[in-house]
């Protein structure tokens, strides 16, 4: 009997434990943001909250992926530490993508400036996939993009990106 009782005991501690931190941890209101299930703000019937709009559709685009991968190396305290490889795609407007294989030395020659310089400031180091230090790079890649091949570029894609380690 004890040996069946302990178990027991023990899951209803664990689920009790578990519920009482799900209370514990949960997020307070934002004072101003309660709404109804009907979508109604609280205490203020009449103002109903709008729904976001939908996101924006783009007009076509295509894609042009860059025949090589790049390499680039993490240089620690004098040293190459590692070695971050990554593919790229260059998202054009419709008939752009003959001009980004023409541009495409130059682009090579830029996009790797650009991801030396993020490797320097140790955007390659830690957690190098966070967001922050993704959104950054793309940034800086779309920048430099666009200031060679021109406004035809909308985006440029991180297709697989990996990191070995020395």
């Amino acid at each position: 009997m004890k040996k069946l009782l302990l178990p027991v005991i023990l899951l209803v501690i664990g689920v009790g434990s578990g519920v009482g931190a799900g209370f514990a941890l949960k997020p307070e209101p934002v004072a101003g943001e309660e709404l109804l299930a009907d979508g109604h703000p609280c205490g203020d019937p009449e103002k109903v909250v709008e729904p976001a709009p939908p996101p924006e559709i783009p007009e076509e685009r295509e894609y042009a992926k860059l025949n090589n991968q790049f390499v680039v190396p993490v240089v620690e305290e004098g040293r190459v530490a590692a070695l971050v490889v990554m593919s790229l795609n260059v998202e054009v407007t419709v008939g752009g993508r003959t001009t980004i294989f023409a541009a495409e030395p130059k682009l090579r020659d830029g996009f790797l400036q650009v991801m030396f310089d993020h490797a320097n400031i140790g955007g390659f180091s830690g957690n190098f996939t966070s967001g922050t230090n993704m959104r950054a790079l793309r940034n800086e890649l779309l920048r430099v993009a666009q200031e060679i091949a021109g406004s035809i570029v909308t985006d440029v894609l991180i297709i697989d990106i990996v990191r070995q380690d020395s």
